[in-house]
Parts: structure tokens; C-alpha cells; sequence
């Protein structure tokens, strides 16, 4: 926080964004979260990691997601108070607080390195600790916004609009990414779905006028999954980056000097999990000093290292030197893999190990509407609660509900 003698009296500040225009701070410790380092990190975060790589655009940030989810959650208080649902102004304050820091535990590159910064912890998980920290540092003014980000709040409709099917993260973020990307079939009508919110038995439901935006939504995020987030290209630049960082690691750990900051090269050094962040106060300060920023000053200089897998890979990344990507409905032939992998191994004489550095398979799921996860109900006029993949008379809905799968494999050319 700042010290009190930077205190700004005038806190009700206005961002002028492209998807929305003029968007006010609502309330003076809104301001006062946004002005924390912790969350101006986020200014340092790309929204997409390195899919610039494919659509030049695409180098918004995580801050101005997040800032553009609150404005959303302030118009789906308003629809839901105009239609005679209570929520207080200290329940208002808090479901506006956890919905601008649901992405504050989001490390480096977001998911590409989401398990690699850090070992078997979610930026979830991360965003919960950071809430508490700073629950603290505000004389526990947090509190609420913790219970409602862990949908520990009696009110679950509150949970529901930061995390579900039709959440005012998702909301922005389609509009956001579709509008940088440049990829329009990603555009939805999230004024039209916020006006056509109510509650009904303490859950969200939309109301049956709102059916055929909520279709529009369902396929534009399907669109968006296989024509952006899961590009072949940018899945090949995730997994380039993902091994990187682990080549980097294994010879920090092995009793090399590596170029890097401080903060990262504590993360590389040590294998940090749960348990430490439970533990150790410091770590989360340590994780809050890294961003992109870290990430791609460190491979600009690793691309000279002397290891041949960690330069490579470091300068193809820097160079846009990538690595092959096929996509395939059906499985890779062991054949073809073993046959592709003796090759890398000859070509760069590396040993086995060594070789799952350039080849890299797996697979890509794509659900774009998850009924068991938690559905989308929408009201029908008649007052009955119906599942929108049977109130829909649109048949895709039904085939987006089953999730899609794809296999991908990764070599260099040879």
C-alpha cells in the first residue's frame, strides 16, 4: 500500500477503455487496491501470453481484463437489485473486490507456466493468498470478498458471477480477446446477458429472452478456444516456453549460473508448492516481483547460453523460430513418433532424455458449454427452470455440451 504520506484524496478515477468506454472506480477502496503493487503487476502480465505471436494485436494485458470484469459486475448488481434481489453495499464492495482480483495470482505467461513457476498450485489458489495478504494490509476489509471468491458467502449467486458458465470474467474476456485478436465470430452481447440476469432459489438463472444471446455466447467461445487460445501456433509457442523454463531449471539446479533476476532464479532454485505459500509469508512477496518481463529478459540472454537444448529453444522463441506443430482427430502412431524422435536424437545428438525437449505430444479439449460442471438454467416464461442445452432450439448446443478432443505433435523441422 502506500505510505501515508502519497494518501490522494480524489479517488474517483475514470479509465478510458476500448471495449467500454468510460469505466468510474465505484468506490475509494477500489482505487486504493488498484494503487497496490501487487495488483499493478498485472500491468506486466499479457492477457495471452505470446499468442501476439499469431495475431500481432493480441498484447493486452491481464490489468485491463480485470478492470473491464468489474465494470461488468457492477451492471449485473444493478439488473439484479432492479429486480427485487437484495445485495448490500458491503455485499456489493466485496463481490466487486473478489472480481478484480480473481486473476491476481496469475504468474508469468499465465497458464503456459501456471504449474512450472510454482509446482501443483493453480493461480486460483495463488489469488487466494494474495486476497488474504492484502485482507490484512487493509484491516481485514477483504474479508467478504474471500468468502465470496471461495464460495464460502450464503449468497452463491454472488460466487456465480465471478465463476460459472456465464461469469463476468468469461463475459470480458471474450469481448476483450475477440476485439485485440481482430477474430470478430468471438464478439458477444454481454449488455443483452447482464440485463437478462435474475435469481431465482438463491442461483442465477436468464431469462428466456435472453436465450439466443446466451447461444451466441456458447459458439463464440467455442470459436474463440479453437481460432485463438488453442491456435496450433500459439499451443507450439506455450510448449516451447513451458520447456524452456524447465531446461532452465534443471540446470539451475544442477550447479549451473544462469542469467535472471532475483525473484526468478528463487523460484528456480527451489521447488515451491502449497505447502511453502502456507508456511512462509515471504514467497508470496517473492512471487508478486515476477512477471513477462522476467521471463523474456532472461530467455533473451539464455538463447548464448552454452547448453545447446536451453539456446535453441531460447532463440527460436526470441526469433520466431518454432518448432512444427501437426493437429490430428486421431492418435499419433508410435511408429511415426519413435521414427520422428531418432531423427531429433541423431540430428542434435542428444540422449533419450534429452530429446523430449524437442518433441512434444498431447492432447487439446475443448468443452465450450460443461452441463455437469455447473449449467446455464434459463426461466422460461411459464416460471419453470430448464437447462439451456434442452430449452435451446438450436442443435449445436446440444453437440458444444460434448467436449471435443484433438491430438497435437511437436518437432523441429528435419
Amino acid at each position: 500500500m502506500k505510505s501515508k504520506h502519497n494518501i490522494i484524496h480524489n479517488k474517483k478515477k475514470i479509465y478510458n477503455d476500448p471495449i467500454y468506454g468510460f469505466i468510474s472506480i465505484p468506490m475509494d477502496i477500489i482505487f486504493d487496491i488498484i494503487e497496490h503493487p501487487f495488483f499493478q503487476r498485472l500491468r506486466r502480465i499479457n492477457q495471452l501470453g505470446l499468442t501476439h505471436m499469431v495475431y500481432p494485436g493480441a498484447l493486452h494485458t491481464r490489468f485491463q481484463h480485470v478492470i473491464g470484469s468489474m465494470h461488468l459486475m457492477t451492471k449485473a448488481v444493478s439488473t439484479i437489485r432492479k429486480k427485487g434481489h437484495e445485495i448490500t453495499k458491503e455485499e456489493e464492495e466485496g463481490v466487486l473486490i473478489s472480481i478484480l482480483l480473481h486473476d491476481i495470482g496469475h504468474g508469468p505467461f499465465s497458464h503456459a507456466l501456471e504449474y512450472d513457476i510454482v509446482c501443483n498450485i493453480n493461480h486460483e489458489s495463488i489469488s487466494k493468498y494474495f486476497i488474504k495478504q492484502l485482507s490484512i494490509e487493509f484491516d481485514g476489509k477483504l474479508d467478504l470478498a474471500l468468502d465470496i471468491f471461495n464460495n464460502k458467502y450464503k449468497k452463491k449467486f454472488l460466487h456465480q458471477l465471478i465463476s460459472g458458465q456465464l461469469d463476468m470474467d468469461r463475459m470480458d474476456y471474450l469481448n476483450r480477446d475477440s476485439y485485440y485478436t481482430g477474430v470478430s465470430e468471438g464478439k458477444i452481447g454481454s449488455d443483452r446477458i447482464i440485463d437478462m440476469i435474475n435469481v431465482i432459489n438463491g442461483k442465477l438463472v436468464i431469462e428466456e429472452k435472453g436465450i439466443y444471446s446466451v447461444e451466441k455466447f456458447i459458439v463464440a467461445r467455442r470459436v474463440m478456444y479453437w481460432q485463438v487460445y488453442m491456435h496450433k501456433t500459439v499451443v507450439v509457442c506455450e510448449f516451447m516456453l513451458i520447456h524452456i523454463l524447465r531446461r532452465a531449471k534443471y540446470l539451475i539446479q544442477s550447479g549451473s549460473n544462469l542469467y535472471g533476476n532475483p525473484a526468478l532464479l528463487f523460484f528456480m532454485k527451489e521447488n515451491i508448492n502449497e505447502k511453502n505459500f502456507i508456511e512462509d509469508a515471504s514467497i508470496l512477496e517473492k512471487f508478486s516481483r515476477l512477471d513477462d518481463f522476467d521471463i523474456l529478459g532472461a530467455i533473451k540472454v539464455w538463447q548464448f547460453h552454452e547448453d545447446f537444448i536451453l539456446s535453441d529453444l531460447s532463440r527460436r522463441i526470441i526469433n520466431r523460430d518454432l518448432l512444427k506443430i501437426q493437429i490430428s482427430k486421431n492418435k499419433f502412431k508410435k511408429e511415426m513418433v519413435d521414427k520422428i524422435r531418432k531423427k531429433i536424437k541423431s540430428k542434435y545428438n542428444l540422449t533419450e532424455k534429452e530429446t523430449n525437449f524437442f518433441i512434444y505430444s498431447d492432447t487439446l479439449k475443448n468443452n465450450a458449454y460443461n452441463e455437469s460442471k455447473q449449467n446455464i438454467n434459463i426461466l422460461m416464461k411459464s416460471g419453470e427452470i430448464v437447462d439451456l442445452s434442452k430449452a435451446s432450439d438450436n442443435l449445436n448446443i446440444s453437440a458444444l455440451s460434448k467436449p471435443v478432443e484433438k491430438y497435437f505433435l511437436c518437432y523441429p523441422n528435419l
